[in-house]
């Protein structure tokens, strides 16, 4: 990876990049829990970085070296936006850079982003080659689906010859959404295809992954070089070990865990960057799986500040 070789494992793991979930709060007490080997940041839009919105965009990049190696993973329409964005993330220190080419989201879509590149080709191309050009040595990777309306391997042969350095697949069209089990067996197709393309991109297998080995037994199955966990970290925060560690903690030991998580947000975003709103998305991670905790999560969901919420806790 880049000038400062990163030696990954195989498989390796990643933390999915999720909108207004992997901050760099979060990223800090997954790591602080057990870290995957690669860190994506949320999506970034790459036309509001380079215009008056900046200010409100730059949180979503901010970092600590305990989030190590780091992915910034950006989305957009204009390739000039992306070459400017690509120097910034230079110039930030991250690890790599990844275009994201599959949120499903239709207003996203509507606009001609991220999953509607599928079907234009031409700026797809165009956005990969200025944000080549723009992070000098680092890599420079894609997030997609299998396809449109219908798996098209078409695309994806498209990518391979673009010579990325990795590729993630969720295994799962835009038209399916997360409607659907995720479809491995295409996944590994794309495998075949990337060998007989270009050899050295790596590829990433998302969708449905709950367990650490599952994700290893999948990446087995299927030649894959990394797994993508998102929304399995949601049931587990140490997701990324090999050891059941989550199922031994007590009910202390949870609160005690998003207490952490508060604590941290209070500090980093003190200035009202995030809502404390954001923080309920969480709270069913942690105050789960025992008696009362239900009620509990409903009345720590309706606190006012950090404060009140930590004297609940």
């Amino acid at each position: 990876m880049g000038k400062n070789k990163i030696i990954l494992p195989k498989p390796f793991f990643v933390l999915a990049p999720m909108d207004d979930v992997t901050d760099t709060v979060f990223r800090q007490v997954i790591a602080g829990c057990a870290p995957p080997d690669v860190f994506f940041t949320e999506f970034v839009n790459v036309d509001a970085l380079q215009s008056a919105g900046r200010t409100a965009t730059l949180p979503r990049l901010l970092h600590t070296p305990a989030e190590k190696p780091l992915i910034a993973q950006i989305w957009g329409k204009t390739p000039e936006n992306y070459y400017k964005s690509a120097q910034d993330m230079v110039a930030m220190g991250f690890d790599g850079i990844d275009i994201n080419m599959g949120c499903p989201v239709k207003d996203v879509v509507r606009n001609g982003c991220c999953s509607a590149l599928i079907n234009n080709r031409g700026l797809a191309a165009e956005i990969i080659q200025a944000t080549k050009d723009g992070a000098g040595s680092l890599p420079i990777s894609v997030k997609t689906r299998l396809g449109y309306h219908n798996i098209d391997y078409s695309w994806h042969e498209f990518l391979f010859e673009q010579n990325l350095n990795a590729l993630s697949i969720h295994g799962r069209t835009r038209k399916q959404m997360s409607k659907v089990p995720a479809n491995w067996e295409a996944i590994g197709e794309i495998v075949k295809l990337r060998d007989k393309i270009s050899p050295t991109t790596k590829i990433i297998g998302n969708g449905d992954v709950s367990t650490r080995a599952q994700g290893m037994e999948l990446a087995a199955r299927y030649s894959l070089d990394g797994i993508m966990i998102g929304r399995g970290v949601f049931n587990n925060p140490f997701v990324f070990s090999s050891e059941d560690i989550w199922q031994t903690y007590s009910p202390r030991q949870r609160k005690d865990l998003y207490a952490k998580h508060v604590k941290l947000f209070a500090k980093t975003w003190k200035n009202n960057e995030k809502p404390l709103v954001v923080l309920n998305k969480f709270c069913k991670i942690y105050i789960n799986g025992f008696d009362g905790a239900k009620e509990l999560r409903e009345k720590l969901m309706q606190t006012k500040t950090t404060n009140e919420l930590l004297a609940l806790l």
